[in-house]
């Protein structure tokens, strides 16, 4: 089922923050700022901060302005009584299952970016263009209302699903080697990191390996009316901080089930498209994966910020003496890989006829 937004609804679907004042809860604030669907109607955060102006309770690390009708909102205690349809979490993994739970249960419909239930059998862990019919799952979690909880995967593991999706369904894949260089806004407090960070490389990121080994294979998996199958293959990931601002870069290796050119696998790449992009949703990119032949693509600096940082960059394939093929991608991790892919998983949800407001 599928909704015609503009035609049915003249309001905005009221939303809510959790989290609001941290970096991922900032960049949600950005990108919502202005959203054709959505309006932020609350911010929560945590005790400290609660009764402060936005501005006020906020370490602003953004490179606009708070947006002016946000900086004065008063920051909300984190209680399920809110005005708003859908609760956008961005909260510290430590304190977001019980949350997220109390406002499902009352009805909201949680848009997660946190890592609290992404394993969980029963919650949709989606990339919008790559697995959405997961979304079934929210048909079987049993909150209240019209409640539940889908979660966005891990900032690297997005971009690397979306490289790896059209191979798998085209060719196969039987093993998966990463090494990844993340940048110092995927650690949240960006001072700290920076001196850390600054001259250096830290080879070592808590609980991220795991992550980047586990999700994928939840991501491609098979959801039937009776089961959910994972894919079955192996990824191995090394992690390391770097000194880059923003964008997550990836060397990947793939052993494939079947044989395939280097041109088959370009042409799968430029071809992806999702149901985002037949339903031109309002953050979904016209081309979710580009493609570059210079040697020396991707790069931050360079292409971060292509389709407004909602593409992932793609070069550097080629054959690899150990497994088949070799490639370097590229993604914006705060914005592809968390806050934008959660409002385009909103976006697609509504439009599905998930959420009732």
């Amino acid at each position: 089922m599928t909704m015609n937004v503009e035609f049915y609804y003249r309001k905005k679907i009221p939303v809510v923050i959790l989290g609001a004042t941290g970096l991922v809860g900032q960049k949600f604030v950005q990108l919502l700022d202005g959203h054709p669907w959505f309006v932020i109607e609350s911010l929560v955060a945590s005790e400290k901060s609660v009764g402060k102006t936005y501005e006020e309770a906020t370490d602003w690390q953004m490179s606009i302005p708070i947006p002016e009708e946000i900086a004065t909102m008063r920051v909300e205690p984190c209680k399920p009584d809110i005005d708003a349809t859908i609760a956008f979490s961005a909260l510290d993994s430590s304190v977001a299952w019980e949350i997220e739970e109390e406002f499902a249960k009352v009805g909201y419909a949680v848009v997660s970016n946190t890592s609290s239930h992404r394993m969980d059998p029963m919650v949709p862990l989606v990339i919008p263009e790559v697995n959405n019919r997961h979304f079934k799952l929210i048909e079987n979690q049993g909150y209240h209302e019209h409640g539940f909880i889908v979660t966005n995967p891990n900032c690297a593991v997005i971009a690397l699903a979306m490289a790896l999706k059209p191979v798998y369904d085209q060719f196969g894949i039987e093993a998966v080697q990463v090494a990844t260089m993340q940048a110092i806004s995927g650690a949240g407090n960006q001072k700290e990191v920076k001196l850390e960070v600054d001259d250096n490389i830290i080879p070592f990121i808590e609980e991220e390996e795991e992550k980047i080994e586990k999700e994928p294979l939840k991501i491609l998996g098979i959801l039937t009316k009776e089961t959910f199958t994972s894919a079955e293959f192996s990824i191995s990931a090394q992690c390391n901080r770097v000194p880059v601002s923003e964008g997550h870069m990836e060397n990947i290796s793939m052993k494939l089930g079947e044989a395939a050119t280097k041109q088959d696998i370009i042409d799968l790449w430029s071809n992806f498209k999702g149901e985002p992009q037949g339903l031109q949703l309002p953050t979904a990119p016209q081309h979710p994966i580009h493609y570059f032949h210079q040697d020396e693509f991707p790069q931050p600096k360079k292409q971060r910020d292509i389709e407004k940082g909602m593409a992932v960059s793609i070069g550097r394939l080629r054959e690899c003496s150990n497994f088949d093929w070799k490639f370097s991608i590229l993604s914006h991790n705060t914005i592809r890989g968390a806050a934008g892919c959660a409002i385009l998983n909103a976006e697609l949800l509504v439009k599905q006829g998930y959420i009732y407001w």
